[in-house]
């Protein structure tokens, strides 16, 4: 299945029976073996792509709680080099942040050319809960979305190729998922009496969610709403729509100009 990015109201598609691929048409075991695959795509590109040098490569993924952010990082990134890919995951602002512009410590993170940098939620949290908890006028989120797109905008014209990632799940699914981390002894860390409230208010995030999406999705920074009920064709998605992305810059190792060829051939008789 291969997403096509958010470009308008109706693309934007939030409906709980949004939240599952249908007729994807292939098995689970074909799913995990196509899956494999492209993680192993991933992983040659990315050391092409640390060596190339010339773009960075953002991934933002956004949820719900239970949206399984946590294990797609995982599983897509599992054979990448760490020592070329960074995770950061936001939280609430602590003092010092709030103390500054919402997105200073956003640009803080974004990752240098060569690097895979990774947001576990983003500065999209400065826009999507100040709606829910009407913390924001409406004046002032307007005024945030769009220097959401300027920032992100000038990231691009500095070879920050940017791709966001919505993984929509449906209210019984998040229920089953939080459901399991209530009764699973190793999931307990995982929940937290906030998911609770913020299921309370379901609506108002899915409203929140659709006005992000139509309102920053961008030809420079691309929305994708990834139907996430099944986490193993949500993984697939994922690491299909990364795989494109990379493939399409063209990249390719350094070449070597004529003073490096002649320091080899002097290191070659070095080692004869």
């Amino acid at each position: 299945m291969k997403l096509k990015p958010v470009d308008s109201k109706r693309s934007a598609r939030l409906a709980d029976s949004d939240a599952r691929v249908k007729n994807l048409g292939m098995s689970e075991n074909e799913v995990e073996d196509a899956t494999r695959d492209e993680v192993a795509k991933i992983s040659e590109l990315q050391r092409v792509f640390y060596a190339d040098a010339r773009f960075a490569l953002l991934i933002v993924l956004q949820g719900r709680d239970a949206a399984g952010k946590d294990g797609t990082i995982r599983k897509v990134f599992t054979a990448v080099n760490p020592q070329g890919c960074t995770v950061t995951s936001f939280k609430a602002p602590t003092d010092a942040e709030l103390a500054q512009d919402y997105l200073w410590r956003i640009h803080l993170h974004i990752p240098p050319r060569g690097m895979i940098g990774i947001f576990n939620r983003s500065h999209y949290e400065d826009v999507i809960v100040p709606r829910v908890h009407d913390l924001l006028t409406k004046r002032e989120l307007e005024d945030r979305y769009d220097q959401i797109n300027a920032f992100e905008k000038m990231l691009a014209q500095n070879n920050v190729v940017i791709l966001k990632f919505l993984l929509h799940i449906s209210r019984r699914e998040q229920r089953e998922r939080l459901q399991e981390r209530v009764d699973d002894p190793t999931k307990n860390w995982k929940f937290r009496l906030g998911d609770l409230e913020d299921r309370s208010r379901w609506n108002a995030f899915t409203k929140a969610y659709h006005v992000v999406l139509t309102k920053t999705s961008t030809r420079w920074a691309p929305w994708y709403v990834v139907p996430a009920d099944d986490k193993r064709n949500a993984r697939l998605i994922v690491s299909q729509t990364i795989v494109d992305a990379l493939s399409s810059l063209k990249i390719a190792y350094p070449k070597v100009d004529a003073a490096r060829r002649r320091e080899l051939r002097a290191i070659r008789r070095l080692l004869k």
